[in-house]
């Protein structure tokens, strides 16, 4: 088990606060805005993912200048699969989210999770990713995180980790909230129909169920890993002080 030393604690808590504050600035949209493509990316790759799983194939997916975007399978498959796909968006952007908060407990583990997100998008774009814009965004962004993963010093990787986690785990709560909406825009056009409705077709209930659990199920993630984080945190500090 990695344990948090202290600056890698202080990088966390700096991480959080940054992403609470861009999301009330007035500048703060233009700063976060490559973070969000970055989690849309996350979004669509875990219903392509699903979609692989599940046996539909991953066909293409699209990331829109609007943050928006859209996963493409290459079959239909049923009901059991396709609950898998609609909910492996939301629920899956949560778990990567989380995942990169524990692995963001260590300089080394920061820097390979950059790393490897980095070569994803690289991966991602040259597999699946079909319009020019979703293109450009994901090259650039595995372009930035490799850079970064190999030449930035340790604290700077740590606090960029955290500073993604911290955007995936936002951004799967609020993101969320649009399921809510009568409808949504993506891509400039309005559409009717969410993965929430996809799900409750698949499955049982109405759609506002599934927003609802998803938006749970990613509140408690985000809790499990703060808590994580916190208690390595408290260990390493213990540790630290008895020698």
């Amino acid at each position: 088990m990695v344990a948090r030393s202290g600056r890698q604690h202080r990088a966390l808590v700096v991480a959080l606060l940054a992403t609470l504050l861009l999301w009330h600035v007035p500048f703060g949209g233009f700063v976060l805005y490559p973070f969000k493509l970055l989690a849309t990316w996350m979004h669509e790759l875990s219903h392509g993912i699903a979609m692989l799983v599940t046996g539909a194939g991953f066909d293409r997916m699209e990331v829109y200048r609007d943050t928006s975007g859209y996963a493409y399978s290459l079959r239909s498959t049923g009901p059991l699969g396709a609950a898998l796909v609609a909910s492996a968006g939301y629920t899956g952007t949560a778990a990567i989210g989380a995942v990169l908060l524990v692995v963001g407990a260590g300089d080394r583990g920061a820097r390979v999770a950059l790393a490897a997100i980095g070569a994803a998008l690289l991966a991602s774009a040259a597999l699946w990713v079909r319009n020019p814009f979703g293109i450009a965004a994901t090259v650039g962004l595995g372009v930035a995180l490799l850079g970064v993963a190999v030449f930035a010093r340790a604290g700077a990787t740590s606090l960029l980790l955290n500073f993604v986690a911290a955007q995936a785990c936002v951004n799967a709560v609020l993101d969320i909230r649009v399921l809510f909406r009568s409808n949504l825009v993506v891509n400039g056009e309005v559409v009717q129909r969410s993965d929430a409705h996809t799900m409750a077709d698949a499955a049982f209930g109405p759609a506002w169920l599934w927003a609802v659990a998803w938006l749970a199920w990613s509140l408690a993630l985000f809790y499990v890993a703060l808590r994580y984080s916190y208690r390595t945190s408290s260990r390493s500090d213990h540790g630290s002080a008895s020698t």
